[in-house]
């Protein structure tokens, strides 16, 4: 004959536990001896049994009271078919997973569950992305009733637990040796009834209104990138926690800048004569004040056009910190279209000093070679 286990030594706790500890207990010791987590394992499956029947004990406040009273003894007659079978295991197992995947917490614990996240999307200036800065950004949703502080309850008066499914939010019923369990059809899962909803908002704990969410956007953040704004979101049912509200980073373009990364790319024209000579340039550079902000840059001569000039430092800020990208600079070279009498007696003049392109000696060459 097999000796029971006493329930308090089972899931290490002490008499005086709470309902609380005794759920966390009750997951730590389930998902530590899990079938799954030991597959093959005789004695964790034992084990994992034997978690699930002091929890079923331990967690009813009726059948705690008789087993503290009475210890195994007492708990003969309610322990019949159908109870502490694997039909209760997987219904205390569907409450442990339920909080492991959503975050929240015991599904049966009588908790309604946090609002949804919502998500906005929000566009920034080149600068404001780079260098970060703070901005409203505009929401409307359901926000808590403030009559009724989220409630949904009259003033006066609160919600009360559901009789249905005794505020644990779900209904289990047997079939055979299998207990199904599912979400109370009264109280929609809630765990609550309110039987005088406040009259703003009809019960619901919410209203929809506009508001405005302060939001810091970091530097160096960039397009198709998100923030979190913790408690933003969707106001939760019944007074519980609101979900998060999620902001969507869409960067306007810049006509001075291409961004690549943490590097901005940016074209300057210089003349022919100062690409053949050599020249100090003026190009754009990103600042984080001042509109037009501009820095020096030696074009050595004889550039040729898209000739690419790297500028450290003088990109974008690195999200982690890491100091700035790169500014690219890239040359075009401007051929003049219109020459006066005397730019063009120059350029001949220039040509005739410089000799044939080359272009003009090959085809030379091929036609000496053709005679």
């Amino acid at each position: 004959m097999s000796i029971k286990l006493e329930y308090y030594e089972v899931l290490s706790v002490s008499r005086e536990a709470t309902g609380d500890d005794i759920r966390k207990a009750y997951r730590r010791e389930a998902l530590k001896h899990h079938p799954d987590r030991n597959p093959g394992d005789t004695a964790a499956e034992a084990k994992f049994k034997q978690v699930n029947e002091a929890y079923q004990v331990l967690s009813d406040t009726e059948k705690r009271r008789i087993y503290d009273q009475f210890g195994h003894a007492g708990l003969d007659g309610s322990m019949g078919r159908g109870e502490g079978g694997m039909g209760d295991v997987f219904s205390h197992m569907q409450d442990l997973f339920a909080e492991m995947f959503s975050g929240g917490g015991f599904s049966g614990g009588g908790r309604a569950r946090r609002g949804n996240d919502m998500r906005v999307q929000t566009r920034l200036s080149l600068r404001e992305a780079a260098f970060g800065c703070k901005r409203e950004v505009h929401v409307r949703a359901p926000a808590p009733c403030t009559d009724c502080s989220g409630s949904g309850a009259k003033a006066g008066s609160k919600p009360e637990a559901c009789t249905n499914c005794r505020g644990s939010g779900q209904v289990s019923n047997a079939r055979g040796f299998v207990m199904f369990t599912s979400t109370c059809p009264r109280c929609r899962g809630a765990g609550r009834v309110i039987k005088s909803p406040c009259p703003s908002c009809g019960g619901h704990g919410a209203v929809e209104r506009a508001r405005n969410v302060n939001v810091t956007f970091p530097a160096g953040i960039d397009t198709g990138q998100r923030l979190r704004v913790t408690g933003q979101g969707m106001a939760g049912p019944a007074g519980a926690p609101a979900g998060d509200l999620y902001v969507e980073i869409d960067v306007e373009e810049d006509p001075r800048f291409e961004r690549d990364g943490a590097d901005l790319v940016t074209r300057v024209h210089v003349p022919l004569t100062d690409a053949a000579l050599g020249a100090e340039v003026f190009v754009p550079a990103l600042e984080a004040e001042g509109e037009s902000s501009t820095i020096p840059l030696s074009i050595p001569p004889g550039t040729q056009s898209s000739a690419m000039f790297t500028v450290k430092g003088h990109g974008v800020p690195r999200l982690d910190g890491r100091g700035r990208g790169a500014l690219v600079v890239v040359v075009q070279v401007d051929v003049p279209t219109v020459l006066t009498a005397r730019a063009r007696e120059l350029m001949e003049a220039l040509r005739a000093e410089l000799g044939p392109s080359p272009a003009e000696d090959g085809e030379s060459k091929r036609a000496a070679v053709g005679k």
